[in-house]
């Protein structure tokens, strides 16, 4: 018979899809636990020395489902789209400095006009600029879902080569 649609996936099923789709799946390592007293010797480093790996800018006003959506793609994807700073677009501006990065995630086109009035010409030519649809569009429809994860192995490509 047919699963039920609030059925969850097994772990294995969702391994067996994001591989098929070309993302390796991300598991958190737990810290090994430290003596009372003790200070960490190797203090966590920032993404790059220039700032950090990636931004992804979002509309203002997402719901809760959206950005749950998006973080557990882009933990699927890895520490450093996990780890990505993220600003919200606001009357049509970023509401928030933007951090200059190697590459930016950026959901609809009115924050991609957003990010192009604000990212100096220098800093665009430079940086991996990938446009998914609005978080809304990807809860619904398949096809969107199937961009943002072409749009995530994208990126995740290019700061693999910048990076390496």
């Amino acid at each position: 018979m047919n699963a039920s649609p609030r059925q969850h996936a097994t772990v294995s099923h969702r391994d067996r899809v994001l591989r098929a789709l070309g993302v390796t799946p991300w598991v958190r390592r737990t810290a090994p636990e430290l003596p009372a007293g003790a200070i960490e010797s190797n203090p966590p480093m920032a993404d790059t020395d220039a700032g950090v790996a990636c931004v992804v800018v979002l509309p203002e006003g997402c719901s809760t489902r959206e950005l749950d959506l998006l973080g557990r793609a882009l933990n699927a994807c890895g520490a450093a789209l996990a780890r990505a700073a993220r600003v919200t677009v606001r009357g049509g501006q970023l509401a928030a400095d933007l951090p200059e990065a190697r590459a930016y995630l950026v959901f609809g086109e009115a924050q991609a006009h957003a990010l192009g009035r604000t990212l100096p010409a220098a800093a665009m030519h430079q940086a991996q600029i990938v446009l998914a649809d609005e978080p809304a569009l990807v809860l619904i429809s398949a096809g969107a879902k199937r961009r943002l994860w072409s749009a995530l192995r994208n990126l995740r490509r290019a700061l693999a080569t910048a990076g390496g």
